[in-house]
């Protein structure tokens, strides 16, 4: 299967078309041009060796922001710096989201609580068969651990690959994801929001705490409690298990629509130059 992180080949989408344009607010035809040529091109790539494309999507709500209310917040502020309408963008999304799920032959994958980080690091586990992430996303290293996972960046045109999974994970822990609002494990829970600076926390010091008992080398209970948050924040196979299950029925239970829908649809969103390539969809 080919597991694709929706959510930000949407966005990308969206950013490339407004840095070209300039403008603040998205073309829909042309957003929607994007992402479907995006979809095509990555389907004619690799679905001879991975099989068929999984549309993985965000919900609207994460679990992740119920365990730690800081989680992500500091996108909401740049988001109201930004000169570009967000409103805008997000009832484009929204609507492409709706369309797909609706026309394009694929499975669609969407779980209130969960991110498409969540679905894809459930399916991955799940699956027996080749898996190709379609992600920039380095979260995801860390599912190659799984020998039949592996992991293409739409962003770099390149496989992700040459990492150990396993240590990067581990240290991914320890440094934290400050562009998810999560910080190092020397660092307060709101270090973030409330424009603190992170404590120092050294290459060398990562160094020599991986590998190890992490009860036997962390220097106090507060910086264990953090690593205990970070890695039920970034560890993908920390995803509460009612959610997992749910995933993977939704997945099981998705219903593709049928190819004859295509042309209608592409017809109906003047997608003409799409349409002399219908059959790569």
């Amino acid at each position: 299967m080919i597991l694709v992180d929706m959510s930000q080949i949407s966005v990308a989408s969206v950013m490339m078309h407004l840095h070209m344009t300039k403008e603040t607010k998205p073309d829909e035809n042309m957003v929607r041009h994007m992402i479907l040529n995006s979809l095509r091109m990555y389907r004619t790539r690799f679905k001879s060796e991975f099989g068929e494309l999984v549309l993985c999507y965000d919900s609207k709500h994460y679990w992740r922001r119920d365990y730690f209310p800081e989680y992500k917040a500091s996108r909401r502020t740049t988001r109201k710096k930004s000169n570009h309408d967000w409103d805008a963008i997000f009832e484009c999304l929204n609507k492409m989201k709706k369309e797909f799920s609706e026309n394009m032959p694929y499975k669609f994958v969407e779980v209130y609580g969960a991110e498409a980080d969540d679905i894809i690091g459930a399916l991955s586990a799940e699956s027996c068969d080749e898996v190709m992430i379609l992600s920039g996303d380095k979260d995801f290293i860390q599912l190659q651990k799984y020998p039949n996972v592996k992991q293409y960046s739409p962003i770099t045109k390149k496989m992700v690959e040459g990492e150990n999974p396993v240590t990067y994970l581990q240290e991914h822990i320890f440094k934290g994801d400050t562009s998810d609002g999560v910080p190092n494990v020397l660092s307060p829970d709101n270090t973030f929001t409330e424009g603190l600076r992170q404590r120092p926390l050294s290459a060398k010091k990562i160094s020599s705490w991986v590998d190890n008992n992490i009860n036997d080398v962390l220097p106090n209970d507060e910086v264990k409690r953090n690593y205990q948050r970070n890695k039920k924040l970034i560890d993908l196979t920390c995803c509460p298990e009612e959610l997992t299950s749910e995933i993977i029925h939704k997945y099981k239970e998705a219903i593709v629509n049928d190819r004859s829908k295509l042309l209608n649809y592409f017809i109906k969103t003047r997608l003409k130059t799409l349409t002399e390539s219908i059959g790569e969809f």
